[in-house]
Formats: structure tokens, sequence, C-alpha cells
């Protein structure tokens, strides 16, 4: 299911790149990207850039890397994190993007901490949400949660059962 091409019909790599704004030029941090059904289109946008794939399972890093060294997509770096803090720079990159992923996170203000912390100022962090999965995050909890750790609403694409809510750090 996670490299199933009707995936694109709710959300498709293309309009996720456009909702993050990315640049060729962008430094990007993709969390819980499973196989990469997204990392693969986003990588080869990034053509000065560079692509982290974070997360917890090392099996899913590894069959990721897999298929992006497969395509010639070597400007990646994996990245297994623990569940809680991310041992990254500050102020390091200009987006970062989960789908369907922030609903099984454990420690869901620490990570929006992190994600402060590491974000460019005005830097976008894009989270998206898309039935069936059983562990959507409805709208307004990831408002607060971004909200409480310094993010700035931007926007809503989509409705409350498929939706990318986007935010920015800013900075004064």
């Amino acid at each position: 299911m996670l490299l199933c091409p009707l995936r694109s019909l709710l959300l498709s790599p293309k309009t996720l790149a456009k909702l993050l704004e990315i640049r060729e030029d962008s430094t990007v941090l993709e969390v819980g990207p499973g196989p990469g059904y997204y990392s693969v289109p986003l990588a080869k946008q990034l053509t000065h850039g560079k692509l982290v794939l974070a997360d917890i399972q090392p099996q899913m890093l590894a069959y990721a890397k897999k298929r992006l060294t497969k395509r010639g997509l070597n400007h990646v770096d994996y990245y297994q994190c623990d569940g809680s803090k991310f041992d990254l720079s500050d102020n390091h990159f200009d987006a970062i993007f989960l789908v369907t992923v922030f609903g099984e996170v454990k420690n869901q203000q620490e990570y929006m901490t992190e994600f402060f912390r590491i974000m460019k100022p005005g830097g976008i962090l894009s989270i998206s949400e898309i039935v069936p999965d059983p562990h959507i995050m409805p709208i307004r909890k990831v408002r607060e949660l971004a909200t409480n750790a310094g993010f700035t609403f931007d926007k809503i694409y989509g409705n409350s059962w498929n939706y990318t809510a986007n935010f920015r750090k800013i900075t004064s």
C-alpha cells in the first residue's frame, strides 16, 4: 500500500513539492518516508539541494535507500531517529514534511519543538493526513501542537479528512 500509485489521487508527489515550495537547492527533511514514495520524485527535483530521510525503522530507511540509489539519487542522507530528539543542526532545513506519519508519533510536542529548532527561519513545516490512515490527526490538534512549538499557521489545502497543513518558522 505504501507504494500504491493510487496514493497520487489524494496527494501526488508533484503536488506535495508545490505545497512545500521546493527549489532545486532546498534542504529538505522527510520524516517517516517508508519505502520512499514521495522521496524519489522530491530528490529528483533537488538537483543542487539535499534530501534527508529520517525514520525510527532501519528497515524502512534501507528500503528507501535501495530505491533511491537504484535511480542514481545520491544526494540523500539517511538518519535513524530515536522517537524524541533529532541529532541535527539548528536552523538547517528549508522544509520538513510528514505524510500520514504524525499520528503515529508518540512524543508529538517534542517532535514539533525539534522541528522548530532544526528549521531555518522562514522555512515550511508541512503535515499531510489522508484517510484511510487509522492514525489520522485532526487539523485542530496539529495546529495546536505546531503553534505551541513556535510555528505560525500558513495555509491548509484540502479538507478535514484529506489535508496538507503548512506552518512557517517566523522569527523577528
